[in-house]
Protein backbone atom coordinates (compact mmCIF):
# COMPACT_ATOMS: atom_id res chain seq x y z
CA UNK A 1 0.00 0.00 0.00
CA UNK A 2 1.41 3.92 -0.60
CA UNK A 3 1.68 5.63 1.49
CA UNK A 4 -1.38 8.14 1.14
CA UNK A 5 -3.18 5.02 1.10
CA UNK A 6 -4.13 3.97 -2.50
CA UNK A 7 -2.62 0.80 -3.81
CA UNK A 8 -0.02 0.64 -6.60
CA UNK A 9 -3.15 -0.72 -9.01
CA UNK A 10 -5.48 2.46 -7.80
CA UNK A 11 -2.36 4.64 -8.72
CA UNK A 12 -1.72 3.40 -11.96
CA UNK A 13 -4.91 3.76 -12.84
CA UNK A 14 -5.73 0.29 -12.89
CA UNK A 15 -8.97 -0.56 -10.30
CA UNK A 16 -8.14 -3.45 -8.25
CA UNK A 17 -10.16 -6.08 -8.22
CA UNK A 18 -13.17 -6.50 -5.15
CA UNK A 19 -12.09 -8.50 -2.52
CA UNK A 20 -13.87 -12.08 -3.06
CA UNK A 21 -15.18 -12.22 0.61
CA UNK A 22 -17.08 -10.58 3.17
CA UNK A 23 -15.83 -10.87 7.08
CA UNK A 24 -18.39 -10.29 9.71
CA UNK A 25 -16.67 -9.90 13.09
CA UNK A 26 -18.92 -9.53 16.23
CA UNK A 27 -18.87 -9.40 19.70
CA UNK A 28 -22.25 -9.76 21.76
CA UNK A 29 -22.96 -8.12 24.89
CA UNK A 30 -24.30 -10.50 27.78
CA UNK A 31 -28.00 -9.91 27.96
CA UNK A 32 -30.47 -9.96 26.42
CA UNK A 33 -29.30 -13.77 26.18
CA UNK A 34 -31.85 -14.45 23.09
CA UNK A 35 -29.52 -12.19 20.94
CA UNK A 36 -26.70 -15.13 20.60
CA UNK A 37 -28.92 -17.93 19.53
CA UNK A 38 -31.08 -15.09 17.52
CA UNK A 39 -27.54 -13.79 15.59
CA UNK A 40 -26.42 -17.51 15.26
CA UNK A 41 -29.94 -18.25 13.37
CA UNK A 42 -29.59 -15.12 11.18
CA UNK A 43 -26.18 -15.92 9.59
CA UNK A 44 -26.73 -19.37 8.75
CA UNK A 45 -30.06 -17.91 7.18
CA UNK A 46 -28.34 -15.86 5.81
CA UNK A 47 -25.53 -18.44 4.10
CA UNK A 48 -22.65 -17.42 5.99
CA UNK A 49 -19.81 -19.73 7.55
CA UNK A 50 -17.79 -20.21 11.09
CA UNK A 51 -13.99 -19.13 10.53
CA UNK A 52 -12.74 -18.41 13.93
CA UNK A 53 -14.44 -17.50 17.26
CA UNK A 54 -16.73 -14.55 15.85
CA UNK A 55 -15.43 -14.64 12.79
CA UNK A 56 -18.20 -15.26 9.96
CA UNK A 57 -17.57 -15.30 6.03
CA UNK A 58 -19.34 -15.00 2.93
CA UNK A 59 -18.65 -14.90 -0.38
CA UNK A 60 -19.18 -10.75 -1.67
CA UNK A 61 -21.81 -9.55 -3.38
CA UNK A 62 -24.58 -7.09 -2.91
CA UNK A 63 -27.33 -9.37 -1.33
CA UNK A 64 -24.51 -10.94 1.64
CA UNK A 65 -23.24 -7.24 1.89
CA UNK A 66 -26.95 -5.74 2.95
CA UNK A 67 -27.95 -9.03 5.07
CA UNK A 68 -24.62 -8.71 7.11
CA UNK A 69 -25.40 -4.70 7.23
CA UNK A 70 -28.60 -4.86 8.77
CA UNK A 71 -27.58 -7.88 11.20
CA UNK A 72 -24.44 -5.37 12.01
CA UNK A 73 -27.12 -2.76 12.92
CA UNK A 74 -29.20 -5.00 15.06
CA UNK A 75 -26.49 -6.26 17.01
CA UNK A 76 -25.47 -2.68 18.08
CA UNK A 77 -28.71 -1.14 18.89
CA UNK A 78 -28.77 -4.39 21.18
CA UNK A 79 -25.80 -3.10 23.04
CA UNK A 80 -22.78 -5.57 20.89
CA UNK A 81 -20.29 -4.63 18.38
CA UNK A 82 -20.18 -5.83 14.66
CA UNK A 83 -18.19 -4.96 12.17
CA UNK A 84 -18.39 -5.81 8.19
CA UNK A 85 -15.12 -6.09 5.69
CA UNK A 86 -14.15 -7.06 2.64
CA UNK A 87 -11.06 -9.20 2.36
CA UNK A 88 -8.81 -11.34 0.81
CA UNK A 89 -7.23 -14.28 2.30
CA UNK A 90 -3.72 -14.49 2.65
CA UNK A 91 -2.62 -17.29 4.83
CA UNK A 92 -4.90 -20.03 6.84
CA UNK A 93 -7.78 -20.64 4.90
CA UNK A 94 -7.51 -20.71 0.98
CA UNK A 95 -10.16 -19.66 -1.18
CA UNK A 96 -10.35 -23.30 -3.15
CA UNK A 97 -10.83 -24.33 0.54
CA UNK A 98 -13.77 -21.77 1.41
CA UNK A 99 -15.16 -22.00 -2.02
CA UNK A 100 -15.65 -26.05 -1.52
CA UNK A 101 -18.07 -24.97 1.73
CA UNK A 102 -20.33 -22.81 -0.22
CA UNK A 103 -20.63 -24.98 -3.51
CA UNK A 104 -23.26 -26.91 -3.69
CA UNK A 105 -23.27 -30.56 -4.25
CA UNK A 106 -24.19 -31.86 -7.50
CA UNK A 107 -25.28 -34.91 -6.35
CA UNK A 108 -27.56 -35.35 -3.72
CA UNK A 109 -28.89 -38.55 -2.28
CA UNK A 110 -33.13 -38.52 -1.21
CA UNK A 111 -34.96 -41.65 -0.31
CA UNK A 112 -31.88 -43.60 -0.47
CA UNK A 113 -31.78 -42.57 -4.51
CA UNK A 114 -29.17 -40.30 -6.35
CA UNK A 115 -30.47 -36.45 -7.34
CA UNK A 116 -28.88 -33.97 -10.02
CA UNK A 117 -29.99 -30.27 -10.57
CA UNK A 118 -31.18 -30.00 -13.94
CA UNK A 119 -28.56 -28.25 -16.41
CA UNK A 120 -24.81 -30.40 -15.30
CA UNK A 121 -22.66 -31.33 -17.86
CA UNK A 122 -22.26 -35.39 -18.06
CA UNK A 123 -18.38 -36.09 -19.58
CA UNK A 124 -17.43 -39.82 -21.10
CA UNK A 125 -15.40 -41.15 -23.37
CA UNK A 126 -14.88 -39.98 -27.32
CA UNK A 127 -16.14 -42.33 -29.50
CA UNK A 128 -19.30 -43.34 -28.14
CA UNK A 129 -20.97 -46.73 -28.65
CA UNK A 130 -23.65 -49.02 -26.94
CA UNK A 131 -23.30 -48.69 -23.23
CA UNK A 132 -22.57 -44.60 -23.66
CA UNK A 133 -25.06 -43.48 -26.49
CA UNK A 134 -27.89 -45.24 -23.83
CA UNK A 135 -26.99 -43.63 -20.94
CA UNK A 136 -26.66 -40.27 -22.76
CA UNK A 137 -30.29 -40.98 -23.30
CA UNK A 138 -31.34 -42.57 -20.31
CA UNK A 139 -29.95 -38.92 -18.37
CA UNK A 140 -31.09 -36.61 -20.43
CA UNK A 141 -34.75 -38.17 -20.68
CA UNK A 142 -35.34 -39.28 -17.25
CA UNK A 143 -32.86 -37.86 -14.99
CA UNK A 144 -31.39 -34.24 -16.35
CA UNK A 145 -33.57 -32.91 -18.71
CA UNK A 146 -31.32 -30.20 -19.39
CA UNK A 147 -28.32 -32.14 -19.74
CA UNK A 148 -24.91 -31.12 -21.73
CA UNK A 149 -22.54 -33.57 -22.68
CA UNK A 150 -19.09 -33.40 -22.45
CA UNK A 151 -16.93 -35.99 -24.37
CA UNK A 152 -13.03 -36.74 -23.03
CA UNK A 153 -9.99 -38.19 -24.48
CA UNK A 154 -7.43 -38.62 -21.44
CA UNK A 155 -8.40 -41.31 -18.63
CA UNK A 156 -6.94 -39.22 -16.06
CA UNK A 157 -10.02 -36.03 -17.20
CA UNK A 158 -10.60 -34.33 -13.77
CA UNK A 159 -14.18 -33.07 -14.04
CA UNK A 160 -14.96 -29.37 -13.40
CA UNK A 161 -17.63 -28.31 -10.63
CA UNK A 162 -20.82 -29.17 -11.58
CA UNK A 163 -19.51 -32.08 -14.19
CA UNK A 164 -20.42 -35.77 -13.74
CA UNK A 165 -18.90 -38.83 -15.51
CA UNK A 166 -20.59 -41.74 -16.87
CA UNK A 167 -19.32 -45.05 -18.31
CA UNK A 168 -15.11 -43.89 -18.27
CA UNK A 169 -12.24 -44.06 -15.77
CA UNK A 170 -13.10 -43.06 -11.98
CA UNK A 171 -16.88 -41.98 -13.29
CA UNK A 172 -19.01 -41.49 -10.98
CA UNK A 173 -21.20 -43.70 -12.61
CA UNK A 174 -20.10 -46.74 -14.77
CA UNK A 175 -20.09 -50.28 -14.40
CA UNK A 176 -20.59 -51.74 -11.15
CA UNK A 177 -20.04 -56.00 -10.51
CA UNK A 178 -21.75 -57.35 -13.84
CA UNK A 179 -23.90 -54.42 -14.41
CA UNK A 180 -22.99 -51.87 -16.81
CA UNK A 181 -23.71 -48.07 -16.84
CA UNK A 182 -26.97 -47.90 -17.79
CA UNK A 183 -27.62 -50.38 -15.06
CA UNK A 184 -26.27 -48.74 -12.69
CA UNK A 185 -27.82 -45.17 -13.98
CA UNK A 186 -31.52 -46.97 -13.64
CA UNK A 187 -30.26 -48.07 -9.95
CA UNK A 188 -28.75 -45.43 -8.84
CA UNK A 189 -31.41 -42.93 -9.50
CA UNK A 190 -34.71 -45.48 -8.71
CA UNK A 191 -36.01 -45.71 -11.96
CA UNK A 192 -38.22 -47.90 -11.72
CA UNK A 193 -40.16 -48.45 -15.04
CA UNK A 194 -40.50 -51.98 -17.02
CA UNK A 195 -39.87 -50.19 -20.08
CA UNK A 196 -36.00 -49.08 -18.84
CA UNK A 197 -35.99 -52.65 -17.66
CA UNK A 198 -36.40 -54.31 -20.64
CA UNK A 199 -33.98 -51.76 -22.56
CA UNK A 200 -31.63 -52.04 -19.75
CA UNK A 201 -31.31 -55.99 -20.38
CA UNK A 202 -30.90 -55.29 -24.14
CA UNK A 203 -28.02 -52.61 -23.78
CA UNK A 204 -26.19 -55.25 -21.13
CA UNK A 205 -26.46 -58.38 -23.38
CA UNK A 206 -24.78 -55.78 -26.62
CA UNK A 207 -22.65 -53.93 -23.96
CA UNK A 208 -21.35 -56.92 -21.64
CA UNK A 209 -21.55 -59.66 -24.13
CA UNK A 210 -22.20 -62.62 -21.59
CA UNK A 211 -25.87 -63.10 -23.09
CA UNK A 212 -26.96 -62.75 -19.78
CA UNK A 213 -30.86 -62.23 -20.29
CA UNK A 214 -30.62 -63.48 -23.80
CA UNK A 215 -32.49 -60.36 -25.39
CA UNK A 216 -33.80 -61.49 -29.07
CA UNK A 217 -33.45 -57.97 -29.82
CA UNK A 218 -29.86 -57.29 -28.49
CA UNK A 219 -28.86 -58.11 -32.45
CA UNK A 220 -30.81 -56.49 -33.60
CA UNK A 221 -30.29 -53.54 -31.98
CA UNK A 222 -26.30 -53.94 -32.08
CA UNK A 223 -26.56 -53.76 -35.73
CA UNK A 224 -28.73 -50.18 -35.95
CA UNK A 225 -25.82 -48.67 -33.42
CA UNK A 226 -23.28 -50.14 -35.23
CA UNK A 227 -24.78 -48.50 -38.82
CA UNK A 228 -25.10 -44.97 -36.48
CA UNK A 229 -21.46 -44.90 -35.27
CA UNK A 230 -19.71 -46.17 -39.21
CA UNK A 231 -22.32 -43.17 -40.31
CA UNK A 232 -21.58 -40.20 -38.03
CA UNK A 233 -17.99 -39.73 -36.51
CA UNK A 234 -19.44 -36.76 -34.18
CA UNK A 235 -20.48 -37.81 -30.98
CA UNK A 236 -23.04 -35.19 -30.49
CA UNK A 237 -24.86 -36.63 -33.68
CA UNK A 238 -24.66 -39.76 -32.09
CA UNK A 239 -26.38 -39.04 -29.73
CA UNK A 240 -29.13 -37.71 -31.67
CA UNK A 241 -29.15 -40.45 -33.40
CA UNK A 242 -29.35 -43.11 -30.71
CA UNK A 243 -31.71 -40.87 -29.11
CA UNK A 244 -34.45 -41.35 -31.35
CA UNK A 245 -33.86 -45.34 -31.91
CA UNK A 246 -34.19 -45.56 -27.97
CA UNK A 247 -36.94 -43.14 -27.84
CA UNK A 248 -38.69 -46.06 -30.36
CA UNK A 249 -37.33 -48.76 -28.55
CA UNK A 250 -38.64 -47.33 -25.35
CA UNK A 251 -42.11 -46.72 -26.44
CA UNK A 252 -42.29 -49.89 -27.97
CA UNK A 253 -42.15 -51.92 -24.52
CA UNK A 254 -44.33 -48.93 -22.91
CA UNK A 255 -46.94 -50.14 -25.10
CA UNK A 256 -46.50 -54.15 -25.79
CA UNK A 257 -45.76 -56.79 -23.91
CA UNK A 258 -41.71 -57.24 -23.36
Amino acid sequence: MDTDGSTSQEASGTPAAPAPWLLFIHRLPPEPAYLRVKTRRRLKRIGARLVKNSVYVIPNGDEALEDLQWLARQIVAEGGEAIVCAASFITGAGDAELESQFRKPVVTRADGVDRVEPGRTWVTRREVFVDRIASAWLIRRFIDPRARFRFAASRAYRPGADELRFDMFEAEYSHVGDACTFETLIARFGLRDRALSHIAEIVHDIDCKDEKFERPEASGVATLLRGITRRHEDDDARLERGAALFDDLYARFRRGRG
